[in-house]
């Protein structure tokens, strides 16, 4: 053989066993798949004029997350029956919004619908930025009423596109009065589901609900089922059914029967989140896995360091430590006897003080939240 075809035959030779290798090692060291990052969720509880749609923000406005605010509405406003025969159904809807199935709206929405159909929907800032809504950025702080006017006709569908984006979904919900409803999810392998449960003074409830006695008639009634008084102890009865759930749903996360899930669960007083928000919000989003930014902590410095309380069933700049113990000096003291011996067994689990006259209740140097034991 000649030089030059000895020479061609080597380099094919060469480029021929370089070939076979790379197919060798293509078949037994295939191309890793990039892994994305773990998804999990959230469940606030709380009860009614807890201060939950403000702690709901403080994971709303953050960029990572997906959240909504009481999907449960839909149930409560569409099924009649009494919070057993309802839960199931509650349960069934978290667990699709976890999922990102938006479709199980379909029984309780028209069928032609929008994003504006989803009840208090402009609480999310991820359904007022993108691919919800082009009028602000993800990385915006948004205003609920910003949002409201410049987002609502988008189409329903884009809820669903939207959480799909997200690895973080978060919702608060003051519609569970039983944790062991929840069982089923925390227990489901294909979510990653911890509750955060937020409880406030009794006495703090019962006030800020009495503003707002209207507003609450029809979940009342639902609470309240088959359970009969007069009309003037309707307030107490539901603060009652209230405190008693709180109670239930402490002591089954923190000491049931089930110890793996324990870790899962978080309980947090709203007192100590406006006393130290920065440092509360911190110690939530470790338990939820987020980071913190410095663009929230000052957006959360603001929310809670304005003036006066702010309209209702708003999110609004206000005076967080002060509205927070505003029953102090416009409930009637009588009426915080009541609550008191209504709630007693919340108040001492949670740490609240008792008061024994109106001049220990107008006493504002006397802190009536103690440490937790």
């Amino acid at each position: 053989m000649s030089p030059s075809k000895l020479s061609t035959f080597l380099l094919i030779s060469a480029q021929t066993a370089g070939f076979i290798l790379m197919i060798i090692k293509l078949n037994f060291n295939p191309t890793p798949v990039l892994s994305t990052p773990e998804q999990s969720q959230l469940l606030i509880i709380s009860s009614w004029r807890s201060g939950s749609s403000f702690t709901g923000q403080l994971f709303s406005q953050h960029p990572d997350v997906f959240y909504m605010m009481e999907p449960a509405w839909h149930v409560w406003a569409q099924i009649d029956g009494n919070i057993d025969v309802l839960h199931m159904a509650v349960r069934d809807l978290l667990r699709s919004v976890f999922h990102c199935d938006m479709s199980v709206y379909d029984a309780y929405m028209p069928e032609q619908k929008n994003k504006s159909h989803l009840f208090q929907w402009e609480t999310s800032r991820a359904l007022c930025s993108p691919p919800a809504c082009y009028s602000f950025e993800r990385s915006d702080i948004i205003p609920q009423l910003s949002c409201k006017v410049l987002c609502a006709k988008y189409p329903f569908d884009t809820i669903q596109k939207a959480c799909k984006t997200y690895n973080h979904i978060v919702v608060k919900e003051v519609r569970i009065f039983d944790y062991k409803v929840l069982y089923p999810l925390l227990q489901d392998p294909s979510l990653n589901l911890r509750i955060l449960h937020l409880v406030r003074d009794p006495r703090a409830i019962f006030q800020s609900r009495m503003k707002v006695t209207s507003a609450l008639s029809r979940d009342n009634n639902i609470i309240l089922k088959g359970i009969k008084g007069d009309k003037q102890d309707i307030p107490y009865k539901a603060i009652e059914r209230i405190c008693k759930s709180q109670t239930q749903i402490y002591e089954t996360a923190s000491f049931g029967i089930h110890v793996k899930l324990h870790k899962r669960y978080m309980m947090v007083r709203y007192e100590d989140i406006v006393q130290d928000p920065l440092g509360k919000v911190r110690e939530m989003y470790e338990f939820a896995k987020l980071r913190f930014t410095p663009k929230l902590e000052d957006w959360i410095h603001d929310m809670t360091h304005g003036k006066g309380n702010g309209p209702n069933f708003v999110i609004s700049s206000r005076d967080a430590i002060n509205t927070s113990r505003a029953w102090r000096t416009a409930l009637p003291f009588e009426s915080v006897q009541r609550v008191q011996n209504i709630c007693r067994e919340a108040m001492t689990m949670f740490g609240y003080k008792m008061l024994q006259n109106e001049d220990e209740q107008k006493d504002l140097y006397l802190d009536s939240v103690g440490s937790l034991s």
